[in-house]
């Protein structure tokens, strides 16, 4: 129940919340990269971590629906993909909307696994499923004229120089190296999204949208076409927030809490802020595109989007903490 004090036990048997002075809430949580790893054995070691914080958060009442970053992994199955095409020729390149599909299976598949193992050992019964998800973007977007979203391996000045030349976009990273780079088009319909809710009014923890979901375009009446592009995990958790009329979004990231100034002798770590004050700090260029700027626009969306809902950005270690109001950058209208 959003906003509403419980007022008995839980039917799993873990205290009512009003025992404990909690509110329960509908909390929808983005895991940035930090809580995933950039490699199967880094993945599998980080998500048992992970899932403690989220059985907290479900321990203490709260509906949690959660969404998940792909980068690292959309980004190695493209390149094995890739690789395969050029060693069995034969074989069809596929398509970048497959690879993401790919990734939001594997991963939902260690999420869902760990979290319902760590349900079960505190005694909690509860689904846990991951939900494949679509997510509609106008082709008419302009990232698709300007792809800027860094994907796959890193690689030399002479590797980016031939995708260049085969036609590929590159940019340099962080000065850490080149990388292939691809649209990232806005969330505007999330197609599957009347499943979600059922799944949660059920009382299930639901896994979706993960790695922004598969960006599909409408092509005539009913059908949907994947398309070469990664949508922004931030962006598509928080149209998926608005929608299932959260509380609470979270978006987990390797910061305890955002900064102005960031680095810089001046640095001042943002705590409770409003709107307007984060819109101010967004139109002075305090967040780096790419990196902190689209979890700082997509949290401003979700708390202006309607008067309670409450945006918090912190890291995954302090998330309980964000969420109940001890630490984190929360922002509200």
């Amino acid at each position: 129940m959003q906003g509403v004090r419980a007022d008995r036990h839980c039917r799993y048997g873990c205290p009512s919340l009003i025992e404990r002075g909690g509110i329960m809430k509908k909390i929808v949580i983005a895991l940035g990269g930090n809580a995933l790893g950039d490699t199967l054995p880094e993945q599998m070691k980080n998500v048992k971590k992970t899932v403690k914080v989220i059985a907290d958060l479900i321990e203490d009442g709260n509906t949690i629906i959660l969404s998940h970053g792909n980068g690292p992994q959309v980004g190695m199955i493209n390149t094995a993909m890739g690789e395969l095409n050029k060693a069995q020729p034969d074989m069809p390149v596929v398509p970048m909307s497959v690879c993401d599909a790919m990734s939001q299976g594997y991963i939902g598949y260690d999420l869902q696994n760990a979290l319902r193992e760590e349900l079960l050992d505190r005694g909690i019964t509860k689904g846990v499923c991951t939900l494949i998800t679509q997510v509609i973007v106008d082709r008419g977007d302009p990232a698709f004229k300007s792809p800027s979203k860094p994907i796959g391996r890193f690689m030399t000045k002479d590797e980016a120089d031939e995708l260049v030349r085969l036609g590929y976009t590159v940019c340099e990273d962080s000065g850490r190296g080149y990388r292939r780079t691809i649209p990232s088009p806005m969330p505007k319909e999330i197609v599957e999204l009347d499943v979600i809710k059922t799944l949660v009014n059920s009382g299930a923890v639901v896994i979706a949208a993960g790695g922004g979901g598969i960006p599909v375009a409408r092509e005539g009446g009913n059908h949907l076409r994947g398309v070469g592009a990664v949508i922004d995990k931030d962006f598509a958790s928080c149209l998926m927030a608005k929608e299932l009329d959260a509380d609470c979004l979270v978006i987990l990231t390797a910061v305890e809490n955002v900064s102005v100034n960031f680095n810089k002798p001046n640095q001042k770590e943002l705590r409770d802020v409003t709107v307007s004050e984060m819109e101010k700090y967004i139109a002075e260029g305090h967040f780096a595109p790419g990196s902190m700027l689209p979890k700082v626009e997509a949290a401003v969306d979700f708390a202006k989007s309607k008067k309670g809902r409450t945006a918090i950005i912190t890291h995954l270690n302090t998330a309980r903490d964000g969420i109940n109001g001890k630490t984190g950058t929360r922002i509200t209208l």
